[in-house]
């Protein structure tokens, strides 16, 4: 089994910036072979807010998705994602037996900067083109918020 982890500072709020990452409608943004993530049962009522599970618990749903091998065969396949938005962390796996699964968090650096880390297990052999490729999805990640921030901010006094 190969272990991956990458890192890196965003200088967008923890807060704003884990809503974007745990939005499963982003995730094929900044996922570069995901190509459509969809859950498979509806919404779980542990989703509806801090209020409606106990604290930490985390939200688990079961999503099918759709991605792009390094083939560039398309595959689709059953999958898990669990959100734990006290930790900002969230955690994702494959059922089967490819023992795929990873999980990211958000810490807080500083007002409006936060620390992405990324850990990503597979079954495969260690391999620098996932290293890379995790280190492409830290990087557009970054630019794209960090762009959106800047652009979406508070506006500048007339």
């Amino acid at each position: 089994m190969a272990h991956h982890e990458a890192w890196t500072t965003v200088d967008v709020a923890p807060n704003i910036l884990f809503d974007y990452l745990s939005d499963l409608g982003n995730l094929p943004e900044y996922l570069p072979r995901l190509r459509d993530v969809h859950r498979t049962h509806p919404v779980p009522d542990e989703a509806q807010g801090l209020e409606a599970r106990r604290p930490k618990q985390a939200v688990h749903e079961d999503v099918e998705v759709t991605a792009e091998v390094p083939s560039g065969r398309e595959v689709h396949s059953d999958a898990w994602i669990e959100v734990v938005e006290e930790n900002r962390s969230l955690r994702w796996g494959s059922p089967d037996e490819s023992d795929y699964h990873g999980e990211l968090d958000v810490d807080f650096v500083a007002d409006g900067t936060s620390k992405l880390t990324v850990r990503l297990d597979t079954a495969h052999p260690a391999d620098q083109n996932t290293d890379e490729e995790l280190r492409r999805v830290l990087d557009t990640i970054k630019s794209s918020l960090e762009t959106t921030s800047r652009v979406g901010g508070p506006a500048a006094p007339e």
